[in-house]
C-alpha cells in the first residue's frame, strides 16, 4: 500500500487513458504466461508485520515518520496510518534453518527498532488491531504523510459518494460514521509471500482459500474496537468495511467489494488479474510511460506498472503478485488473512503451519476444492474470524467440525508432511507446529488471551474500560518482547 505516488487530480482522459493501459497490460500478462517467461526454481519464502506505535501509558502515538527517522532502516516503511509501520523481511528459502534465519532477523530488526522509537517515546506493538484506539484517533489528519494515502482516501470516498458506515457485532455492537478510510489503519496483519510457478500458482491459491477459515481461528488477534468487544478476528469485519466504495444501492446490485474473498476457484493465475479488470473501476488511474508490448518484443520483462498498481488497489485476502527482481518475473501468493502478533514466534508458527499445509494441498491428486464448494470456504472464513479457537468449520469427509478438533486430527500431520517436502529441519518443524498444537489444546490465542486479561482487569477491579484495555495491552507489550508463545501467558 505504501508505494510513493505524487499528488494527483484524476481527469475523464486520465481514467480513459488508464482502462486502455491496464487492458494492454492484461493482455500482455497472458502473453508472458503462455511463453512461460517466468522464471521459478525453489519456493522462496516472504515476509510482512504491520506494527503499531504507543505512548507509555499503552494509548496510540501519531509518530511513525519520527520513529522512521530514528530507526534509520530501509527495511521499516510507514503504512496508513501516523501509529502505523511496517517491516519488510528479504525472502529467504525455509530449507536449512531458513524458519530460524526468519526469527532471528525479525527479533533482531524489531529489538533494535524498539530501542532507537524509544528515543521519539514511541514503543511497537504486535497485534491484529490495537485496543486502545479510540475515535479520536480516527480523524483524516492522522494519514500518514504518503501522498498515496490521501490520494486513497479522496478516490474512496469520491467513489462510495458518502461516508462509510462501519458497523459489526459480535460478543457486544459497534456502530461507526467515518468520514476517512483512517479507520482501515486500525487492522494491522502479517502477510506471508510465497512463490510459485505460473502452472501452480492455481492449485497454491486454491489451498490458501480453502484454508483461510482455519488460518484465521487459530490466530485470532483482534478482539477489541474502540473498547468494544467483538469478533475475535474483528479486523476481518473492519478491513471489509472501511475501504468499501459501494453505496449501499451498488451492494443491492451485486457489485464486488474491493476487500473480496472472491467467489470461485481459478484455473490459472490469470482469472485473478483478469477479475480485477473486469469487475473493478481504478482508483489510482496512474500510467507509466512503459509500453508493455515494445519491452516485451524487444526480449526485455515489463513492469506492467498499472497492473500492478489496480492489483494493489484490490484486497483480496490471497492475494495474486506479479513482480519482477533483477528483470526476472516470477508470481506469488500474498497471504493476508492473519493478524500481526502477539509474538514473532506465534507469527512463524502461523506461517510453518500455513506454508506446510498449502504445499500438501496444492499436491494432492483429488484436490480439496474439487471436493467443497467456494461459498463453503468463504463460510468457514466469516465462521473463523467470528468465532476463533470455537469456531465450527466444514471440512469434505467429515461435516461440521470444531476447527481445534480438525487441526489437531487432520491439518497438523498434513502440515508436517508438508514441511517435510520443503525440506524444513525437524527441530523447526516441531517447535513451531507444536505452539499451533498448544493453542488448540488449551484454547488460548491471542484474540483469547486479550479478552480475558481484559475481563480480568474490568470485571474485578475499579479500573474503568479505557484503563483496562491500556493496563492488558502494558502487559501484552511486555510477554510480546519474552518471546514466549501467547498460549503460555499468565493472564493476571
Amino acid at each position: 500500500m505504501g508505494d510513493e505516488v505524487e499528488r494527483h487530480q484524476f481527469t475523464r482522459d486520465d481514467r480513459t487513458r488508464y482502462r486502455t493501459k491496464v487492458r494492454r497490460c492484461l493482455d500482455v500478462f497472458a502473453r508472458m504466461l503462455s511463453e512461460s517467461r517466468f522464471e521459478f526454481d525453489r519456493p522462496t519464502t516472504g515476509l510482512e508485520i504491520e506494527l503499531n506505535l504507543v505512548d507509555d501509558a499503552g494509548d496510540p502515538t501519531m509518530r511513525n515518520a519520527e520513529a522512521l527517522e530514528a530507526i534509520a532502516d530501509p527495511d521499516f516503511v510507514t503504512e496508513l496510518g501516523q501509529w502505523n509501520l511496517e517491516i519488510n523481511v528479504a525472502p529467504r528459502l525455509l530449507t536449512g534453518g531458513g524458519i530460524s534465519a526468519f526469527e532471528d532477523v525479525v527479533r533482531t530488526s524489531l529489538n533494535e527498532a524498539e530501542h532507537k522509537a524509544r528515543e521519539v517515546d514511541a514503543h511497537m506493538v504486535m497485534i491484529g488491531i490495537l485496543p486502545t484506539l479510540q475515535p479520536k484517533h480516527l480523524a483524516v489528519d492522522a494519514l500518514s504523510g504518503n501522498p498515496r494515502y490521501l490520494l486513497l482516501n479522496e478516490q474512496v470516498l469520491a467513489a462510495r459518494g458518502e461516508d462509510l458506515q462501519i458497523a459489526i457485532s459480535g460478543v457486544e455492537r459497534l456502530q461507526l460514521t467515518a468520514d476517512s478510510i483512517v479507520p482501515e489503519a486500525a487492522c494491522t496483519s502479517t502477510q506471508f509471500h510465497l512463490q510459485v510457478s505460473p502452472e501452480d500458482f492455481a492449485a497454491y491459491w486454491n489451498a490458501a482459500q480453502a484454508i483461510a477459515g482455519v488460518q484465521v481461528a487459530i490466530g485470532a488477534n483482534s478482539p477489541f474496537l474502540l473498547g468494544k468487544e467483538l469478533w475475535r478476528e474483528t479486523r476481518i469485519a473492519l478491513f471489509q468495511q472501511a475501504t468499501d466504495t459501494r453505496s449501499d444501492e451498488l451492494k443491492e446490485q451485486g457489485v464486488r467489494p474491493r476487500v473480496w474473498f472472491g467467489e470461485r476457484w481459478i484455473t490459472s493465475i490469470f482469472d485473478l488479474f483478469e477479475e480485477n479488470v473486469r469487475y473493478f473501476p481504478a482508483l489510482l488511474p496512474i500510467c507509466d510511460e512503459e509500453d508493455p508490448v515494445q519491452v516485451l518484443e524487444r526480449g526485455d520483462t515489463p513492469s506492467l506498472a498499472e497492473l500492478r498498481l489496480h492489483n494493489g488497489t484490490i484486497y483480496r485476502w490471497n492475494r495474486p503478485v506479479y513482480d519482477v527482481v533483477r528483470d526476472q518475473p516470477h508470481l506469488r501468493v500474498e497471504n493476508r488473512t492473519l493478524p500481526a502478533g502477539p509474538t514473532v514466534v506465534d507469527m512463524l508458527a502461523n506461517g510453518a503451519f500455513y506454508y506446510g499445509l498449502v504445499r500438501v494441498l496444492a499436491e494432492e491428486e483429488r484436490p480439496l476444492w474439487s471436493q467443497m464448494s467456494f461459498s463453503a470456504a468463504e463460510d468457514n472464513f466469516t465462521a473463523g474470524a467470528r468465532a476463533g479457537l470455537d469456531a465450527q468449520v466444514y471440512w469434505p469427509g467429515l461435516g461440521t467440525v470444531p476447527v481445534a478438533e480438525l487441526v489437531l486430527r487432520r491439518l497438523l500431520p498434513m502440515a508436517h508432511e508438508g514441511l517435510v517436502r520443503m525440506k524444513v529441519d525437524a527441530a523447526e518443524r516441531d517447535r513451531l507446529l507444536g505452539v499451533i498444537e498448544q493453542r488448540c489444546l488449551t484454547g488460548v490465542n491471542g484474540a483469547t488471551w486479550q479478552a480475558r486479561a481484559f475481563h480480568h482487569h474490568y470485571d474485578h477491579t475499579a479500573l474503568d474500560r479505557p484503563e483496562a484495555l491500556r493496563r492488558m495491552l502494558r502487559t501484552y507489550r511486555d510477554l510480546m518482547h519474552s518471546n514466549e508463545p501467547v498460549h503460555t501467558w499468565p493472564v493476571s
